[in-house]
């Protein structure tokens, strides 16, 4: 196993990613990538020599201050000057793992030779990505239009040795880390500031994140969502090939297929049953699964093209000796596709909520609440309350982000796209759906143990064999806080296959 991942124009993919996260890969620039940075970074310092005309960001300044020119003796001042006063994010710190992934995207978008960045300043990045120096980032602060200005200058300021970093689990001030790895702090050169600030990385890493935790998630709603209709005594019909070949969503066959796998060789699937229809919680998994397995799909293509692209500005293109002053940092495709994957990863949490009411129903022989002596036990009745609390919660953080915008920079930025705002929100409410379906889960289990001796697939018997190593049956009434903790954390260990995944 190569412990590096090279940093080169070939596009990073989700398989990628995840393997750079979860093998702790650490960084590289590629050969053609460091020729592409010093080229272009060699081409500015050229056009700034005999430059009289304002190009804005490198010799102006920023947003409503376009208009200002800025001297050659002050360049180095004007680009600090931006890091330090755009660093005003509040509210709660970005968790590492995502600072971490701010970090890679940061570095891969500049190394393309579009941003005029110096090499040693990319190099820097890399320094704090390899060695877990993580600066101190915060949710609160962007617009999502001008790029994550705020969130990018919390990431930028360690590089001037300034603002916090947490380094080996304690919060630093990144003056004492120089120290120790004896770094020197940047000097920033003509525009490396608004390339730092510039971007939506913010945004993205949030995005990837997110689509990685929702690839799973959907896999895990297939498979817990079979648990409880096999616990449920449900029919296997609705999920036949041919009836999914008539309307063929790419989502809906996938769906439906694994719930066949899934089932496969299942007693309790397979026996005859009573009642000729289910409900559509149970029934209509491939429609609605399904329906939010195309959503992931979009919504991974969106951020995916997002991280493979330049997202600063102004961009500098040297074949065509241009720098082009446009709006890259935009964040309005990450911002829809926040919104529609809030919504849908929602109804992934709002059918599972729905399949744990049933189990606790009394319905088709299983004993009301899943528990013995119910009365003198309230067993899995709570449980049930807590999952229709947070799907309320998701209904009201799913509301789209993208709608609202409001006027900053005095006019010039007139119209943003509120996709940190969506990031934050989904990052809460997709957290929501892991703890909906883990109460579904420890529902499901409790549930399949009433229908012995007949047993479920053997696949689902291996994972409930696990799953009862942390989570016993509930036989009388206990603090059940601690066994859904640990459902959750039952599914946050579970390591799936990419080809599972991302199929």
């Amino acid at each position: 196993m190569n412990p590096y991942h090279i940093i080169s124009s070939k596009v990073l993919d989700l398989t990628t990613i995840k393997g750079i996260v979860s093998e702790q890969k650490k960084l590289q620039l590629s050969e053609d990538a460091i020729i592409k940075i010093n080229k272009c970074r060699a081409y500015l310092d050229n056009k700034l020599k005999g430059q009289n005309k304002p190009i804005y960001g490198i010799n102006t300044g920023f947003g409503a201050l376009y208009n200002v020119k800025i001297s050659k003796e002050n360049l180095t001042i004007l680009q600090e000057n931006l890091v330090m006063s755009h660093a005003c994010g509040t509210g709660d710190r970005v968790p590492n793992d995502i600072v971490k992934l701010m970090l890679l995207f940061k570095i891969q978008s500049l190394s393309y030779g579009h941003s005029g960045i110096q090499l040693k300043t990319i190099e820097r990045l890399i320094d704090f990505y390899n060695n877990d120096v993580l600066p101190i980032v915060y949710t609160q602060g962007s617009l999502g239009a001008s790029g994550d200005l705020a969130p990018l200058a919390h990431l930028s300021l360690p590089l001037i040795g300034k603002g916090n970093v947490v380094f080996k689990g304690k919060e630093l001030p990144v003056s004492e880390v120089q120290h120790l790895f004896g770094w020197q702090p940047i000097s920033l050169q003509s525009k490396e500031g608004l390339a730092l600030l510039n971007g939506t990385q913010f945004m993205s890493a949030y995005g990837i994140y997110l689509i990685l935790k929702s690839h799973k998630l959907s896999y895990l709603a297939d498979l817990v969502g079979s648990m409880s209709l096999d616990a449920f005594d449900g029919r296997i019909e609705p999920f036949n090939e041919l009836v999914h070949l008539v309307r063929p969503h790419n989502g809906q066959l996938e769906t439906a297929k694994r719930i066949r796998e899934f089932l496969d060789g299942s007693e309790l699937i397979s026996q005859p049953k009573k009642h000729v229809q289910d409900p559509y919680s149970f029934r209509c998994m491939p429609q609605v699964h399904g329906a939010t397995k195309d959503t992931i799909t979009f919504a991974t293509k969106t951020f995916m093209t997002e991280i493979n692209s330049v997202t600063d500005n102004p961009n500098i293109f040297i074949e065509e000796d241009k720098i082009i002053s446009g709006g890259n940092f935009h964040g309005q495709p990450l911002a829809l596709a926040f919104d529609y994957l809030k919504i849908a990863m929602a109804e992934l949490g709002n059918i599972s909520e729905r399949r744990t009411f049933q189990l606790v129903s009394g319905l088709r022989g299983l004993p009301v609440f899943l528990v013995n002596n119910p009365g003198l036990n309230s067993g899995f009745m709570i449980p049930q309350y807590t999952a229709a609390s947070i799907v309320s919660a998701n209904k009201q953080l799913a509301t789209p982000a993208s709608v609202d915008s409001i006027v900053s920079s005095n006019g010039q930025e007139d119209h943003v796209s509120m996709g940190a705002n969506a990031a934050t929100q989904a990052y809460m409410l997709v957290n929501n759906v892991e703890r909906i379906l883990a109460i579904e889960l420890f529902n499901a289990s409790q549930a399949l143990f009433f229908r012995a001796p007949l047993k479920s697939s053997e696949f689902i018997e291996s994972i409930l064999k696990i799953y009862r190593e942390d989570i016993s049956f509930v036989t009388d009434d206990r603090v059940l806080h601690d066994d859904i903790n640990n459902s959750i954390d039952f599914i946050q260990s579970l390591d799936i296959d990419s080809e599972e995944l991302f199929q």
